[in-house]
């Protein structure tokens, strides 16, 4: 146990030590580069939080019933409208609110509530889309922000090299460091967020064949009695 604790101990201190190199190199980096490093923070906090807040709005709209058409079908067969709309009042999910159209407009000529669905349906895949564009910029901009890193740390490595009388590897660390730092954050920041942005197209696209689907039950359903 004693030479565990003294190991976990050494560990502890080894990883506070990197973290503060790290630190230390991206003062090294100046201004400019301490911009950069700001911006990608900010960038990477904006990605996570897009990602997250998508991810758990689109998971809450993808859940459906599976008895909800057979209720709603039931209750419209049987002529029960109203008891349909009640239904359809407590349900928060972009079928619910396709179908709540529909039944609001039962008396009208199918093309019009055909219509009236698929506007309906055409805010909600709006709403499922709001913010990907931004998760997709970011995937694009990150990596090259960058690499407008790297080349500002090679600048200052240079620069040292130029200006400095002995030059020893200590003197150009500093900038390719920085330059190193950069990419690497960059890019880490741009395959998260084009992994995600990937992630969630193919979750939407699949919420939007259910609502496909469950557009088609419902006008297959007001055709019935004239079958």
């Amino acid at each position: 146990m004693y030479y565990l604790g003294i190991f976990l101990q050494a560990k502890k201190e080894e990883e506070g030590s990197i973290t503060q190199n790290i630190l230390d190199i991206i003062m090294q980096g100046g201004p400019l580069g301490m911009a950069i490093n700001v911006i990608l923070v900010v960038l990477s906090f904006l990605a996570v939080m897009i990602f997250v807040e998508r991810y758990l709005t689109i998971k809450r709209a993808s859940k459906i019933d599976d008895s909800f058409m057979q209720n709603i079908r039931a209750a419209v067969t049987s002529g029960n409208i109203q008891g349909a709309k009640s239904m359809l009042a407590g349900v928060d999910s972009p079928y619910a609110r396709m179908v709540e159209k529909g039944i609001a407009r039962i008396g009208k000529p199918l093309r019009d509530i055909d219509a009236a669905i698929e506007n309906v349906g055409n805010l909600e895949i709006f709403k499922l889309e709001k913010r990907l564009s931004s998760l997709a910029s970011i995937s694009g901009a990150a990596p090259m922000i960058g690499f407008f890193g790297t080349v500002t740390g090679m600048i200052l490595a240079f620069y040292k090299m130029a200006s400095e009388q002995n030059v020893t590897p200590d003197v150009l660390a500093g900038g390719i460091y920085t330059a190193l730092i950069t990419t690497a954050f960059g890019l880490a920041i741009g395959i998260f967020s084009f992994v995600g942005y990937n992630y969630l197209v193919a979750s939407v696209d699949k919420v939007i064949n259910k609502m496909e689907a469950t557009a088609v039950d419902f006008m297959d359903l007001l055709q019935e009695p004239t079958a």
